[in-house]
């Protein structure tokens, strides 16, 4: 309790020191920066197959312009909210932005996808801090009972960042500044924040008695960084059954289990707490979250390339079909997240959008090039619903059976599983893409009587250069391979539903004890 004590005595501390008007002014550089952090991952997908096109890279480089994002921001946001609780929090933020801001300057002037790749895990290390930090912060600086106040400001900011990402990102890699632009049009926002956070963020700093997991998280993202390069890589640079394949499973695996020793028995204060996973709804809500991930992290990434390699659209045009999956998404999450409010009954409505989840999956695994594109919006919109309503719903029945102590801990835990789900999915099934990509690519370029077309196949084509009927062998076969992968997704959402439905529905908590929801908010 001493830590609690502690947290309940700043957070008064910082409030009392701050008015509406010099929250509000210390708020806008912690909104600006959380913008600049979402909107580096939702800018650059429909500018991602231009780019890959461009360098000449492959399916297996496409993926990880995107894994390598998720892999850091996942595996450093639990070690950033540690040091939250020895330095100060105000120099932290300014850190994240300005390795966030390093990142995108080197993206922007990547000269292949090797140093693009590179580029984008440092932008994942600077997103991961400022997607912790900004709550964190927040939360020192307004107390429990004037949070939600605020809190609505955050979702405008997540809104604006999901509708405005893809379609800047289209306009802009259609425009005189090209793909490249899409890694410096965040870069006058990441410095506007911090010169807002300098001017106007001032809170104590208050070193507590804390412990960072730094090999616990490190042995994490080895363990998982071999076995996506292994699913990755595998059936292309080497065979599924091969020594290589042996050497990245095997060590993968026996990193992972030292992580999970460490985590139980060395470490003090470790990254994903192993006691929590004695509670059943525990379980279950991580579970499915981790197919939740799978699911529509997975799915949804592969989009941009059906429009752009399937059916030829523009990055613009392409940004502009997302507004289908955005819209339903958006929608869904309002009315969810006010009806759970309003009746305290979380399960019909995190049931209803897992069977959207499924039904969309499923409806998107019949597109090809040729599907009429309203049906294809409509299968977009079901899908979005069924996101919207489960991705942050998920949290409810764990927050609401955890003892409050351990509030924050759980819910990142759901959040931390969800990530590592959306990683390891966006990884396998752009392996599998790859695999499907390339075989019906040989298969049709040999039918037109062109040999060697399985070396042809690994690349991102860009259409517009190719003659007409090599073209068609190629929209073909994106469209028909990234429906595949939603058909991937469907057993993986189906299971996501079948651990909602094993979950208690216990009544939600109508009030909460001041001191532990202080404790709570600092520690989540």
């Amino acid at each position: 309790m001493s830590e609690a004590q502690s947290l309940v005595a700043d957070v008064p501390e910082a409030s009392n020191q701050m008015t509406h008007r010099e929250i509000l002014e210390a708020l806008s550089g912690l909104l600006l920066a959380m913008f600049v952090a979402m909107i580096s991952s939702t800018v650059v997908t429909n500018a991602l197959p231009r780019i890959v096109a461009d360098l000449k890279g492959s399916q297996t480089g496409y993926t990880w312009v995107i894994v390598a994002t998720l892999l850091a921001m996942t595996a450093t946001t639990p070690i950033w909210g540690k040091l939250a609780d020895l330095f100060s929090k105000k120099l932290l933020v300014q850190l994240s932005l300005s390795i966030f801001i390093a990142g995108s300057l080197v993206a922007g002037i990547s000269p292949n996808m090797g140093t693009l790749i590179g580029a984008r895990l440092v932008q994942g290390l600077g997103v991961g801090g400022l997607m912790a930090l900004v709550q964190i912060v927040i939360a020192s600086m307004v107390s429990p009972r004037d949070l939600g106040r605020y809190s609505g400001y955050m979702g405008a900011v997540f809104a604006a960042a999901t509708v405005s990402g893809p379609l800047i990102g289209g306009l802009v890699a259609d425009s005189a500044l090209g793909w490249r632009g899409c890694f410096f049009i965040g870069l006058p926002f990441g410095v506007a924040a911090f010169v807002l956070l300098q001017k106007t963020l001032h809170l104590p700093v208050v070193k507590r008695d804390v412990s960072v997991d730094y090999l616990g998280a490190t042995l994490i993202m080895a363990g998982v960084s071999l076995l996506l390069v292994w699913v990755s890589l595998a059936g292309n640079q080497y065979a599924w059954l091969s020594g290589t394949s042996a050497l990245l499973v095997g060590g993968g695996v026996v990193l992972i289990a030292i992580a999970v020793f460490v985590e139980a028995r060395v470490a003090r204060e470790p990254v994903i707490p192993l006691d929590l996973f004695k509670d059943r709804t525990i379980v279950l809500a991580t579970l499915a979250s981790v197919f939740v991930g799978i699911a529509m992290f997975a799915s949804t990434v592969y989009l941009s390339q059906f429009f752009q390699l399937a059916r030829g659209m523009s990055p613009t045009k392409a940004g502009l079909m997302s507004i289908a999956l955005v819209g339903g998404l958006l929608v869904s999450s309002v009315v969810s997240g006010r009806a759970i409010s309003m009746t305290g009954r979380w399960k019909v409505w995190l049931a209803a959008s897992m069977i959207f989840v499924v039904a969309g999956c499923a409806l998107l695994g019949t597109i090809d090039e040729t599907t009429n594109l309203v049906l294809v919006g409509v299968y977009m919109a079901l899908l979005g619903i069924g996101v919207g309503g489960s991705m942050q719903n998920l949290v409810i029945p764990v927050q609401n059976i955890v003892s409050l102590a351990d509030l924050g801990a759980a819910s990142s835990l759901v959040a931390f599983f969800r990530s590592i789900g959306g990683t390891v999915g966006v990884a396998a099934l752009g392996a599998l893409l790859s695999a499907q990509v390339s075989d019906k690519v040989a298969s049709g370029l040999k039918g037109l009587g062109i040999d060697g077309g399985g070396q042809q196949a690994h690349g991102i084509p860009d259409l517009s250069t190719l003659p007409a009927p090599i073209r068609a062998v190629f929209e073909h076969a994106f469209g028909a391979s990234i429906a595949e992968l939603f058909l991937v997704s469907v057993p993986f959402a189906a299971l996501a539903l079948v651990c909602v439905l094993f979950i208690k529905e216990v009544p939600l908590r109508t009030t909460l004890h001041s001191t532990d929801q202080v404790a709570a908010q600092g520690t989540g």
